[in-house]
């Protein structure tokens, strides 16, 4: 899968939605597992913090289907200049790092002719520390 068709994968899943202070969907994520499965999630936005990104919803399917390792992730989102691919946020490119550590290799989609590695997102992350034994 490309750039171009995974981001119109996740374009798909847009649906942006208000309710009252509360909004979701505007922010929709497509994440491509190693195996070929494509996972989708939106964001969840509340005035009190407990709301959270499509990326974060999209690596809960993958984890509830028993798969981990990330080959391809995009975030997207439309305004009224159309459609437009977002990076992850520092919080959601951390997360898919310590979901697995084979997550560094994955593609993140940062638009539809510029593709990144999350290690290249991530060039000072802190070494893991080692259970002891």
């Amino acid at each position: 899968m490309d750039a171009a068709e995974i981001i119109s994968r996740a374009a798909g899943y847009l649906n942006p939605t208000e309710r009252g202070d509360r909004t979701s969907g505007g922010v929709a994520t497509a994440l491509l597992t190693k195996d070929g499965t494509l996972f989708y999630g939106v964001c969840i936005d509340t005035i009190s913090g407990m709301g959270f990104c499509a990326e974060h919803a999209a690596a809960a399917a993958m984890l509830t289907a028993g798969q981990s390792e990330v080959a391809m992730v995009v975030a997207v989102t439309r305004d009224d200049d159309g459609l437009s691919v977002l990076p992850p946020c520092g919080r959601c490119r951390e997360f898919l790092y310590q979901i697995d550590d084979r997550n560094l290799d994955a593609q993140v989609v940062l638009g539809p002719d510029t593709v990144a590695t999350l290690a290249d997102l991530l060039p000072e992350r802190q070494a893991r520390p080692v259970p002891s034994t």
